[in-house]
C-alpha cells in the first residue's frame, strides 16, 4: 500500500508529545454549524470492494413508506438535540438513495424543512448510481429540492467496470454524466484508479473523460482492499504501490492543468464547486446522522457527543418500533479531541486557522503546544502559527503526522 494512501490509524508507539486533559469536560464555545446526513442502505447489487453499510436490495428492503415512517420517527426523536439550528447542507448517502421514487425523495425532504430550520441556500446531495437513473427521476429530484448530485461513476470503461462488479458499462456512465450536467448546476463524479488490471494509460483516459465532460467536482480515490469485503477474501491482482503512487501523481497533476483545485485529500473542485457538506465534517463541524448505522457529531454545553443509529436495516427498523434509534452514544473525551480534531481539518490541504481549534472543541491551543511544535520541526506541519496546515509532505505522511495526536497510550 502506497503511503500516499491514508490507512486506519493503529499506534505502534506513544505519541511524541503528552497534553493532559483538563478537569472539566470540554465544549465549543458556541455550536459550529450543523449538518444533516440521511442513509439509504440498499443497492441493486452490492460491490465486491465495498464495505459500507450496503445491502442487496431484491426481496430485503422494506416498503418504502415503511422506511420513511422510520426515518421520520428517527428525526422526531433527535430534535431535542439540535432545536432551533439552522441546517447547512443535507447529503442523502447509501446505498444507492436514487433508488427512492421521486414522491419519496419529496415526502423526506418536506419532512426536513418542517422540522428542522433549513437553509433556503442548503447544500442539498444525493448521491446516484448510473444504473438506476432516468430522466425524469433526475428531473423530479431536482424539482424537490435536491442541487447537488454525486454520481458514482468510478470508471468509464467496461473492462474496469466488470472487474470491481459494477452494474453499469461505460455508455451508462457517460450518459448519466450527460444527463446530470443538464438536470444540476453541481455534479460530482466519483472515480477510482489502480483498479484490477488497469494500467496509466488507461486511468488517465478515464479522468481525461470525467474532465471534458464539465463537472465541476471530482473525487478521486485509490481502490483499497477493506476487511471483511469478497475482494479482501480473494484479492484481485492490483497495480503495486509505486504505479498506483504514479497514478495519483499523474492525476494531480492533469487536474491542476484543468483548472481543478485540490482542497482535500480525494477532492478537486473547479472554482465554487466545493461540497460544503463534506467541508462541514473536515473543519469539525456538527452533523445528525439518521437512518441504519448513521454516525452523528453534536455539541452542546454538556461536550461533544458522538452517536450511531442501529447499523443492521432489519435491527434499526425494529428499533424504530420502540423509539430507540440510537445504538451506541459516547462523549469524547478531552484527550482524544485533538486527534478527532486533527484527523479531520488535515485532510484539508490549505488546513484551517488554528483559531478554530479552540472554537470547534473547548481547548487552548496550548493543549497540542509540544505536538504542534515535533511536528514543525519535522516538516510535517507548515511554520505559520495562525494556521493549522500540512506541508506537501505532511499530505504525503499523513498517518505520521496525525499519530503525534493520538492520546497517551
Amino acid at each position: 500500500m502506497s503511503t500516499r494512501r491514508i490507512i486506519p490509524l493503529t499506534p505502534a508507539s506513544p505519541p511524541a508529545a503528552p497534553h493532559p486533559p483538563p478537569t472539566a469536560t470540554p465544549h465549543p464555545p458556541a455550536p459550529p454549524p450543523l449538518a444533516v446526513y440521511v442513509h439509504y442502505p440498499w443497492c441493486v447489487r452490492k460491490c465486491p470492494y465495498c464495505d459500507f453499510n450496503s445491502h442487496t436490495a431484491r426481496a430485503a428492503a422494506p416498503p418504502e413508506a415503511a422506511y420513511l415512517d422510520a426515518l421520520e420517527a428517527d428525526l422526531q426523536a433527535a430534535l431535542p438535540q439540535v432545536w432551533g439550528r439552522r441546517v447547512h447542507s443535507v447529503f442523502l448517502g447509501g446505498g444507492t438513495p436514487s433508488l427512492l421514487s421521486a414522491a419519496g425523495l419529496d415526502r423526506l425532504l418536506t419532512l426536513l424543512r418542517t422540522l428542522l430550520p433549513l437553509d433556503p441556500l442548503a447544500e442539498i446531495t444525493l448521491e446516484a448510481n448510473p444504473g438506476t437513473v432516468e430522466a425524469a427521476r433526475f428531473r423530479d429530484y431536482r424539482a424537490a429540492g435536491v442541487n447537488r448530485l454525486s454520481l458514482g461513476i468510478q470508471s468509464f470503461n467496461d473492462r474496469f467496470l466488470a472487474a470491481i462488479g459494477r452494474i453499469h458499462g461505460g455508455d451508462e456512465a457517460r450518459a448519466a454524466v450527460d444527463l446530470a450536467l443538464a438536470t444540476f448546476d453541481r455534479v460530482n463524479i466519483d472515480l477510482m484508479y489502480a483498479l484490477p488490471g488497469q494500467d496509466m494509460a488507461h486511468a488517465l483516459v478515464d479522468l481525461r473523460t470525467a474532465i471534458a465532460s464539465g463537472a465541476g467536482h471530482l473525487s478521486c480515490y485509490h481502490l483499497t482492499l477493506e476487511p471483511n469485503t469478497p475482494f479482501a477474501h480473494e484479492p484481485p491482482a492490483l497495480p503495486d504501490d509505486e504505479v498506483a503512487a504514479d497514478m495519483q501523481d499523474a492525476i494531480e497533476a492533469e487536474l491542476a492543468a484543468a483548472g481543478f483545485t485540490h482542497y482535500e485529500t480525494s477532492a478537486f473542485a473547479r472554482t465554487a464547486q466545493q461540497c460544503r457538506h463534506n467541508l462541514n465534517y473536515w473543519t469539525f463541524g456538527d452533523y445528525l446522522g439518521i437512518g441504519p448505522g448513521a454516525h452523528g457529531k453534536l455539541s452542546s454545553h454538556q461536550g461533544i457527543v458522538r452517536e450511531m443509529r442501529h447499523k443492521h436495516p432489519e435491527h434499526y427498523l425494529a428499533a424504530a418500533a420502540r423509539g430507540d434509534f440510537v445504538h451506541l452514544r459516547h462523549t469524547v473525551g478531552a484527550a482524544d479531541l485533538p486527534f478527532e480534531f486533527m484527523m479531520n481539518a488535515l485532510r484539508l490541504c490549505d488546513g484551517v486557522p488554528a483559531a478554530l481549534f479552540t472554537a470547534r472543541t473547548g481547548l487552548p491551543l496550548a493543549a497540542i503546544g509540544e505536538a504542534l511544535a515535533t511536528a514543525r520541526s519535522a516538516g510535517l506541519l507548515d511554520a505559520d502559527p495562525a494556521t493549522l496546515r500540512p506541508t506537501a509532505r505532511g499530505q504525503r505522511f499523513l498517518n505520521d503526522l496525525l499519530q503525534r495526536f493520538l492520546p497517551d497510550s
